[in-house]
């Protein structure tokens, strides 16, 4: 096998634990198909069409998710089978067959699911998707892999195409930023990312549930870096946990929740929280301050911020939610300097791809210093807000520089009046000025933090 190979990791059951288990019919095979195209072609955020897929009783979403997020984990290699697979390529009208064939690739390449009902089912998905008359061709290919697996799994470990998962603007981003890392960054982006929960600490103690979760038997432990983290041995159906309505809880990744640690606000400070939607961490920042702060949320998105609402409610804690652009702050909000921010910015989200394996497929290299310049934007519009001795956390949740060290460094040196504060955490590389977590197998996702204090005039 060449050189970076990665070889598929079979889990022990695809379906998140704690969801359904049964095997569903073509209806789910056929939404899956349609999300995929969706992202690959139209470039699509998951995020806005996978509620789509909930079409009825007989589509079991849980499945329609495990087969697109697979599917897009190792969409390089199923693009390269089929293909190799296929005699000639489909015609445009039946573009959506061609993912049927990958997420039918996928169940019989890369997951435990009964092959003959993953066969008969995704075959019948052809019919679904009105193409009836290439249900004897999405037969013939699927069952000539099964045939040839192992023969077919060797061809395309030597094919350059399927060498790594990512598109290669990607992967040299990676290469020039982590030297010494990018394989390891690769592997832990592909995997499962773990539930963490943040403990609600002004409605219930670690510990306390901790035993809990115990005696509901949900296995789980205590993140010793985080004070209020747990980490649960299997996902499961946030609802189904004890607390959910009573605000006991919320569900964060662990290195999200060190935003509220390292920005430290203190009870009774003004706050402003920028970019806040869908509010995870301005409910965090307001648990670490004991629920005692004059904390101001902002983001453009009025969907989002609703849901953040909604978040607060449920913890019982209270905030001033604005629907505002933090590249052009106004109003009357702005009128008081405030004593800490968070500002977390828009960016290439190439540190939680496994979360969103749609990430690398809708994202363009162009993107990255378009995106760039808006947090450029966004810092010199918002450092005015920060009053003198006061504290500015910036936060993204992706692994370039160009983003991170490198946007924090060119603000600095516009700004004398601005000084980077060390950070230091057991889970953090320094990249001065800042401080950058790398995603880990079973642990946290990839995140930069800058803290910049405003010295005095």
């Amino acid at each position: 096998m060449p050189d970076g190979w990665m070889a598929p990791v079979l889990p022990k059951n695809p379906i998140q634990p704690c969801q359904s288990t049964q095997t569903p019919g073509a209806e789910s095979r056929a939404a899956a198909a349609r999300l995929l195209h969706a992202v690959r072609v139209h470039g699509q955020s998951l995020n806005r069409l996978r509620s789509g897929a909930r079409g009825g009783q007989a589509v079991d979403y849980p499945l329609v998710q495990d087969l697109v997020y697979g599917s897009l984990r190792h969409l390089m290699m199923l693009s390269c089978l089929a293909d190799h697979l296929l005699e000639r390529p489909l015609k445009a009208r039946d573009a959506e067959i061609y993912d049927l064939v990958l997420i039918g690739l996928y169940q019989l390449g890369f997951t435990q699911l009964p092959l003959h009902a993953a066969v008969s089912s995704t075959v019948e998905a052809a019919r679904t998707l009105g193409k009836p008359h290439l249900v004897g061709l999405v037969n013939a290919l699927l069952r000539r892999f099964m045939r040839e697996r192992p023969n077919l799994l060797d061809w395309v470990a030597r094919q350059p195409a399927a060498r790594w998962p990512y598109p290669s603007w990607l992967i040299e981003r990676l290469r020039l930023d982590w030297p010494d890392d990018w394989e390891a960054i690769i592997q832990a982006s592909q995997g499962r990312a773990p539930m963490t929960l943040r403990v609600n600490p002004l409605r219930q103690e670690r510990l306390a549930y901790l035993a809990k979760l115990e005696s509901a038997g949900i296995p789980a432990r205590a993140i010793p870096e985080l004070p209020t983290g747990i980490l649960l041995d299997q996902p499961c159906p946030m609802r189904d946990l004890p607390g959910w309505a009573e605000g006991w809880f919320s569900v964060q990744d662990s290195g999200a929740q060190l935003a509220a640690v390292l920005l430290d606000a203190q009870a009774g400070e003004r706050v402003l929280d920028a970019c806040a939607a869908p509010g995870g961490k301005t409910a965090a920042i307001l648990e670490h301050a004991g629920g005692d702060l004059d904390l101001i949320a902002i983001d453009q998105d009025p969907a989002r911020l609703a849901t953040a609402q909604t978040l607060l409610r449920r913890l019982g804690l209270k905030a001033r939610l604005l629907v505002a652009d933090a590249a052009n702050p106004q109003g009357q909000w702005t009128d008081r300097p405030f004593d800490r921010i968070l500002l977390d910015v828009p960016c290439s989200a190439t540190g939680v791809i496994r979360r969103h394996p749609d990430i690398p497929w809708l994202r363009r290299l162009e993107d990255i210093s378009a995106l760039a310049a808006t947090q450029g934007r966004m810092l010199e519009a918002i450092w005015p807000l920060l009053r003198p001795g006061g504290r500015l956390l910036y936060a993204t949740c992706t692994l370039l520089a160009l983003e991170n060290a490198q946007q924090v460094t060119d603000f600095l040196a516009r700004h004398p009046e601005a000084q980077a504060l060390p950070l230091n955490h057991p889970w953090g590389r320094s990249q001065p000025p800042g401080v950058q977590l790398l995603p880990t197998p079973g642990g946290h996702d990839g995140f930069f933090y800058a803290l910049i204090e405003k010295t005095a005039p």
